[in-house]
């Protein structure tokens, strides 16, 4: 053996010993982050499969269900105010191809009678109420209940608005701020740190890159929330691309990936909350829920309730 070896080796030895040691006890190195609560149940763009998406009354049908989390997208309208809607163009949802950015508030179309649930494709949700709301209103309608705000567009005074509407409503703790960008979240979090932030995309593939080179359990984590897609959804209920085969690929390599329960009870233990999004079919839900996942973020809040009321009786007759 080379003097090189020699030393290597243990040395290797040692830190693969020293990271799974960490990875199972992480609150021997980090004080795990305590929440004001948990999310089991996420309601996808208010509970865009019962009602018409991002509607008042998609999201008093969410919370009859006892959802514990209303997921929900914000733009900023030509007079400023801040709007929960998915898209910034109003085509799919209206009709009208124009952007929320060109119309005030007042001239929003109403959403169209149906709209297509996008993680159910070939199924419809329709609703009586088809106005778009302001986050304000939303805010004042439900001022306790938790929300995840998520950011698409980087546009500062759309985040400044976001951030001080959350400190008027005294909603730093239960309000996340949400984004794919970490250029975006970088501006959320200064507009106001004291909101809990989820992981970007970066972020979370940087998560899984520190996972496998045995870092994750000596790294801070500053996220609260680890929104992350279930790979077994892909080529079924979630198409990222246009090619079947790409999609099959994608599936084949994320599940393997992603769905480590070491990695997801690692992460629960540090105080992450881990959400799967976005799940439609009771299969999901248990595939999500037995790899440890805190929740489940679903188009279907009346589906998820069920779900979770007959796994707890079952539980409790065990």
């Amino acid at each position: 053996m080379s003097p090189l070896l020699y030393y290597a080796l243990p040395a290797l030895g040692g830190y693969v010993m020293l990271s799974i040691f960490f990875l199972r006890r992480p609150r021997l190195l980090h004080k795990p982050w305590v929440p004001t609560y948990r999310v089991c149940l996420g309601a996808h763009r208010g509970g865009s499969g019962e009602r018409l998406e991002s509607t008042m009354e998609a999201m008093e049908n969410a919370i009859a269900q006892r959802a514990d989390l209303l997921e929900l997208d914000c733009h900023l309208t030509k007079d400023g105010v801040v709007v929960v809607s998915h898209d910034e163009n109003l085509s799919r949802q209206s009709g009208l191809n124009r952007d929320i950015s060109s119309l005030d508030f007042e001239d929003l179309p109403l959403y169209k009678e149906e709209l297509e649930i996008y993680f159910s494709p070939g199924h419809f949700a329709q609703g009586s109420d088809r106005d778009m709301v302001s986050l304000e209103d939303t805010f004042q309608k439900f001022p306790r209940m938790p929300m995840s705000l998520e950011i698409k567009e980087e546009n500062e005074e759309l985040i400044h608005k976001t951030a001080s509407l959350v400190r008027r409503f005294d909603r730093n703790e239960i309000t996340i701020w949400a984004s794919e960008k970490s250029s975006i979240m970088k501006k959320c979090k200064t507009a106001n740190p004291e909101m809990p932030m989820s992981f970007t995309i970066t972020r979370g593939l940087w998560v899984l890159l520190l996972y496998y080179l045995g870092l994750l359990p000596f790294i801070p984590l500053p996220e609260k929330f680890f929104f992350c897609f279930l790979p077994t959804i892909i080529n079924r209920t979630y198409f990222p691309f246009s090619c079947s085969g790409l999609n099959q690929l994608a599936a084949v390599i994320s599940k393997w990936i992603i769905m480590r329960k070491s990695l997801i009870r690692h992460l629960e233990e540090r105080g992450v909350q881990v959400i799967f999004w976005c799940l439609n079919e009771e299969s999901d839900f248990e595939v999500a829920f037995s790899l440890g996942a805190t929740g489940v973020m679903t188009d279907y809040p009346t589906a998820l309730r069920h779900y979770l009321d007959n796994r707890r009786l079952a539980a409790r007759a065990s």
